[in-house]
Order: C-alpha cells, then sequence, then structure tokens
C-alpha cells in the first residue's frame, strides 16, 4: 500500500494486518456508534430500582458506567478472537443490552426497587447467562430450525426496531424538551449530509471512516453552536432546560483520570421473581444473536455464518452476560448498530475491532475519557445511526433472498413480519395479556417475529424438490 489515504485490503479481511494508523479510526467510530446505547441500560434500570438520585448512590452509578464500558470491551475481544469455545472470532462488537430493559423494569416494580432488587437481576443475569452458554454448545443440532429464511427475518426485525431508535435520537432524544427542534434537526442532518459525502464523494480511510468523521464534524457544529446560539430555553410551564445539543463541559472538567474497577459493587442475590422472566430472555437474547451473527456475515462478508461460528457467537453472549453481572453490569450481548456500521462499510479487519475494545477498556479506566465521548448529542448519533440501523434492514432482505422465495417462504416471512412484529411494536394488543406474555412478547417486535417465523418453518410442509 504505497498511498496512506488508500485503505489497505485488509479492511475487507477479518484476520489480516493492517497499520494501526487505519485500525483506530475504524475501531473508534464502532464506538461511537454503540457508546451511549451502552450506558443508556444502565441509566434506565437503576433509575427504575431508585439508585440514580442523591448522594448515596451517586459513586454505584458511576462505578456501574465505567464497568459497563470495561466489560463491553473485555467480552468484544473475547467475541473477535475467542478463548476455547467462547467466542465466534466473527466482527461484533458487545455492548450491555437494551433487550432486557422491559423485563428488568417489571421486576424493579414486582420487587420493590433498590439495592437488593437490583442484586436479584445480576443473580438472575449470572444464571441466565450460563444457561445461555450452554445452549449455544448445542446450537448445531437447532441450526436447522434457523434457515436463511429464519435468520433474515430476525435481523430484518432487529433493523425496523432500531429505526425508530434512530430517529428518536435524530430529534434529539426521547424526553428532552427541544426534540424535535430545528437546531436538533439540522444538527442530524449535517452529520448525515457529511456521512454520506465522504461515504460516496471520496475513496480510502476516508469513505471507510466516514461515521467517525462525521461524528467528530457533528461535535465541531455543536461547540460552533453553543457560541452563536442560546444552550438554553423555557418550558410553557416557565422552567429553564438545557437544550439537548449543547455541550456539557463541565462533566468532562469533573471526571478524574483513573479509576480502578469494583468487582460486585452489589451483592449478588438469587431470587426466582427475577431468575424465570429473565431465563426466558435469554432464550429471545440466544436467537437474536444468530440473527445479528447472520446479518454481519451476510452483509460484511458476503457468506452465511458456520455452525462454530454461531455456537462460539451464542457461548460469548451468555458466558459474557454471566461475567458482566458479577461487575454489577447488565446483560452483554452482541451490538445491532455495530452490525448495521459493518454491513455499511463492509470493514471486518479484527484489529480494527479489537482497537475499538481496547478504547472502550481504557475508557472504563480513564473516566475522564468516557465523558468526553458521553456528552454527545443524541442529535450527532442520530445522524449516523438512521443510516446504520437502515443497512441492518437491508442486511436482513439479503439473507432472506439467499433462498428461493418460494410461496413457504413469503408466508414465513410476511406473517412474522405482520402478526408478529406488528404485535410487538404495537403492544397495546396485549394490554390484557398476563404479565409474562406482555414481559416476553412486548417492546420492540423482535421476540414474537422471531417466535412466529421459527413455528411457521417448524409446521409448515417443506417444498417439494422438483
Amino acid at each position: 500500500m504505497n498511498n496512506p489515504k488508500e485503505l489497505s485490503r485488509a479492511a475487507y479481511d477479518f484476520e489480516a494486518k493492517m497499520p494501526l494508523s487505519q485500525a483506530i479510526p475504524l475501531g473508534l467510530q464502532h464506538v461511537l456508534a454503540m457508546f451511549v446505547g451502552n450506558l443508556t441500560p444502565i441509566l434506565i434500570i437503576t433509575g427504575a430500582c431508585g439508585l440514580s438520585g442523591g448522594s448515596e448512590f451517586a459513586d454505584l452509578q458511576i462505578s456501574l458506567l465505567q464497568n459497563a464500558m470495561l466489560i463491553a470491551g473485555i467480552v468484544t475481544l473475547v467475541q473477535l478472537y475467542a478463548i476455547g469455545p467462547v467466542g465466534g472470532k466473527v466482527p461484533i462488537i458487545m455492548g450491555t443490552s437494551s433487550g432486557f430493559i422491559g423485563v428488568f423494569n417489571s421486576v424493579a416494580a414486582t420487587m420493590g426497587g433498590g439495592v437488593l432488587t437490583y442484586g436479584a437481576m445480576m443473580g438472575a443475569s449470572v444464571i441466565g447467562g450460563i444457561f445461555e452458554g450452554i445452549l449455544g454448545f448445542f446450537l448445531k443440532p437447532l441450526r436447522k430450525f434457523f434457515p436463511s429464511v429464519v435468520t433474515g427475518t430476525v435481523v430484518l426485525s432487529i433493523g425496523l426496531s432500531l429505526i425508530s431508535v434512530g430517529i428518536n435520537s435524530f430529534g434529539g432524544g426521547g424526553g428532552v424538551n427541544d426534540f424535535g427542534s430545528a437546531e436538533n434537526l439540522l444538527l442530524a442532518l449535517f452529520v448525515l449530509i457529511v456521512i454520506l459525502a465522504l461515504k460516496h464523494g471520496v475513496k480510502g480511510i476516508a469513505s471507510s471512516s466516514s461515521i467517525l468523521i462525521g461524528i467528530i464534524a457533528g461535535y465541531l457544529a455543536a461547540f460552533i453552536m453553543g457560541l452563536v446560539l442560546p444552550t438554553t430555553g423555557v418550558t410553557a410551564e416557565g422552567v429553564e432546560y438545557t437544550k439537548a445539543w449543547a455541550l456539557n463541559w463541565n462533566k468532562v472538567a469533573e471526571a478524574g483520570w483513573f479509576a480502578i474497577p469494583s468487582i460486585m459493587p452489589v451483592k449478588i442475590v438469587f431470587d426466582m421473581r427475577a431468575i424465570l422472566p429473565v431465563m426466558i430472555m435469554f432464550i429471545v437474547t440466544a436467537v437474536e444473536t444468530v440473527g445479528d451473527i447472520s446479518g454481519v456475515m451476510e452483509g460484511g462478508m458476503g457468506r452465511e455464518a458456520t455452525d462454530k461460528e454461531l455456537s462460539g457467537g451464542v457461548i460469548c453472549d451468555g458466558i459474557g452476560s454471566a461475567f458482566a453481572a458479577i461487575f454489577g453490569v447488565l446483560p452483554n450481548t452482541s451490538f445491532s448498530q455495530n452490525v448495521g456500521l459493518v454491513a455499511m462499510t463492509k470493514v471486518v479487519n479484527r484489529l480494527a475491532l479489537a482497537t475499538g475494545a481496547v478504547f472502550l477498556i481504557l475508557c472504563g479506566l480513564i473516566p475522564k475519557l468516557g465523558a468526553l465521548v458521553s456528552i454527545m448529542p443524541q442529535a450527532v448519533l442520530g445522524g449516523a445511526a438512521v443510516m446504520m440501523f437502515s443497512s441492518i434492514v437491508v442486511s436482513g432482505i439479503q439473507l432472506i433472498m439467499k433462498g428461493p422465495m418460494t410461496p413457504r417462504n413469503l408466508t414465513i416471512v410476511s406473517v412474522a413480519l405482520g402478526v408478529g412484529y406488528g404485535m410487538g411494536a404495537n403492544t397495546g394488543i396485549l394490554a390484557n395479556m398476563p404479565e409474562f406474555v406482555r414481559l416476553i412478547f412486548g417492546g420492540s417486535g423482535i421476540v414474537p417475529a422471531a417466535v412466529v417465523a421459527i413455528l411457521l418453518n417448524i409446521l409448515l410442509p417443506k417444498d417439494k424438490e422438483i
């Protein structure tokens, strides 16, 4: 490679060596794509348990957030390089799962919140993670239940569920007072335009690092906006608020330079009220992971995942989640945001993704570094996310089209999306169902779509070979 501006061919080869000068920016954009999503579940669940307010639990929450970054980096390295059967050696970034938010919120409501409730969630995650790890060892005989039409439908459902998340960030993030304001929308649009211009207007490292450059440009734009525009507004009730796009530099200034991670920041408790629903979610997580790995292999490497890759990936999902719980972190699973990034850039090099994992570990050890990334405005993330998440939808369609679109396959896809995804994405339809049904099938639509696709694949008569 004579021209340093040209992206090495190694970027598109999983095991090839590539220069750190190219690997580092490619890895950083993976971290920026998932950083906020990696921390958000911790913030939501500690809030549900009543651990987010006041000085009493301030240190605990900060410790959990730091651990979330550290664990995501460690588990990602295991997924990339594997330790024995643990790890699929696939281009997947691991992080704190948002799929468990609904279940954990219900557990918090049932058990009354508090540190003991959070500890019960960690106990359930240890057991559930080990269960998923064991399930991964038996994935090969179960593979017949996951043909491309099923995994493709799951990947498609994952992408569809994330598009609304991306648009939510595009508007400034849910719950903010200036959601959908002109400033947020223009900032997100600016980031998207920069990414598109680099992706299709130039070649080499700048093209493949378009997400990272677009996000950095978003930071700069937000900084300039803060110099020329008011960073606060007033609600209709006369309450002053800080606008969502404003950069909170105080958070960076107040963060420390080094912090040693704490093992078992909360006491692990084993309670069946938490264990049963969480166990069911780990089964669903295994299906989602199969879909994510299938999506990243199809979108990034142009082939289907092998039995060994799927098995190792699911085992890593489970064991990594059990390991995370020891550090007080919610289950760690494959991150669909990064599946979309791989599908869009086609960059699958293991070293590039590993540099992102190392950066996550550094964020876990250096709070100031993590704080710098955590102040990213949601609109900046949204400008990149809408394109990445749509790429997952395309990967799902490509997986579905791997096989012939027979009447049987068309039925599986259409019913799984129409009934399964539609039912899950509109949770009001389940309002009068038992609580465990709402826990399992309500929310994103991924779970019911996966269940319907798997059942139809089992029950519908096979196509006759001509």
